[in-house]
């Protein structure tokens, strides 16, 4: 799926199933929201803090993902909100980081070991 694609299709779950997109300001509240949930499982399974309840890795896994997914579908909808094509948008990201950074990472000493 292109990313026009899954905002068309966001586009559609909203006006199908959601009634209407909340706010920009609620979608923004939401989407910190779903970036705190997906920094929760990260601190878990990377960092020091430990789970509730044991968990296997697939379901790790699977929780991350999740989560990721929570957090694009709700930047979807700001997208859409805003009439942003994301896909163009990433496009212009990557040709801006690659002509600002085409050499920075290549001369970092902390990136090679």
């Amino acid at each position: 799926m292109t990313l026009q694609q899954a905002q068309s299709r966001v586009d559609h779950w909203i006006k199908e199933y959601g009634v209407r997109y909340f706010s920009e300001l609620t979608n923004t509240a939401l989407l910190m929201e779903e970036v705190g949930e997906l920094s929760r499982h990260i601190a878990r399974k990377y960092g020091e803090q430990s789970y509730k309840q044991t968990l296997t890795p697939q379901e790790i896994k699977q929780s991350i993902a999740g989560e990721m997914a929570d957090v694009l579908f709700v930047l979807i909808c700001l997208a859409n909100q805003m009439e942003i094509d994301l896909e163009s948008a990433l496009v212009q990201s990557i040709d801006k980081k690659t002509r600002r950074d085409h050499q920075r990472h290549k001369h970092n000493p902390k990136l090679h070991d």
